[in-house]
């Protein structure tokens, strides 16, 4: 029997908070999936088949600081209650588990797709990636429209960063509805996105990197199906940097 897409979202927010391999496994199940590296430095990418595809990146490592709020990692009892998603031992691992599964979700739309380790520890696997691998950092920045990271706290936020134009920025907020609040900070995509433009999206979690981090189901959804829709357009115009 297929999995919901909560069933979806609750597998990936079940897997360890310590360890992100569960994460490449899943996604090294599907055809053509590249893998590359070893700890923190690694990825994996999977090119998609459509004609005008967005790169989807997300990252399998996750973060909370246990030893400064006397926790340890035990073993995750996940319960979702008026429609928000705790973990009764401390943190969730949302950010950014929740970005995986949105990715899981969306793998059968033909867009490509690119999964780092070490977002959490300075962009690592993203680093590596530009540095050592110039066939994917060549081919992530020519062969796709735009990236889309699904990575951002809250609800209906968006962030280009850097790595965004105006007619971008104008753009995401047309398919989206979302808002930017600045343009502070960096994510993945900022060391990814050499000639096209980012965004990172909200997908529904607070409290990152605390024993209170949780998540706000219908946000989440909300994210999903928007990319749903959006990514499922005949058109997706180009966005140079």
């Amino acid at each position: 029997m297929a999995m919901n897409d909560l069933d979806v979202l609750m597998e990936f927010l079940r897997m360890p908070l310590e360890n992100a391999d569960p994460v490449f496994e899943k996604f090294l199940a599907i055809p053509g999936a590249i893998l590359r590296g070893e700890g923190l430095e690694k990825f994996l990418y999977i090119e998609g088949y459509r004609k005008n595809k967005v790169l989807l990146v997300a990252h399998a490592d996750t973060y909370w600081d246990y030893s400064y709020y006397g926790y340890s990692y035990e073993p995750k009892i996940i319960f979702q209650q008026n429609g928000i998603i705790r973990n009764k031992n401390g943190a969730l691992g949302a950010d950014d588990r929740a970005g995986c599964a949105i990715i899981w979700l969306l793998k059968e739309m033909g867009h490509s797709i690119l999964i780092t380790n070490g977002e959490e520890d300075g962009r690592r696997g993203s680093k590596w990636l530009m540095n050592e691998n110039h066939d994917i950092a060549n081919a992530i920045n020519s062969n796709h429209q735009f990236m889309i990271q699904l990575d951002r706290r809250n609800g209906n936020d968006f962030k280009c960063y850097s790595v965004g134009t105006e007619n971008f920025r104008n753009y995401v907020r047309q398919k989206t509805g979302y808002s930017e609040p600045d343009f502070l900070s960096y994510t993945d995509i900022v060391t990814l996105c050499r000639s096209i433009c980012g965004v990172n999206l909200s997908i529904g979690y607070r409290g990152e990197h605390t024993p209170d981090e949780h998540l706000v189901v219908d946000e989440w959804v909300n994210t999903l199906n928007i990319c749903r829709k959006w990514l499922s357009e005949d058109e997706l115009p180009r966005f140079s940097l």
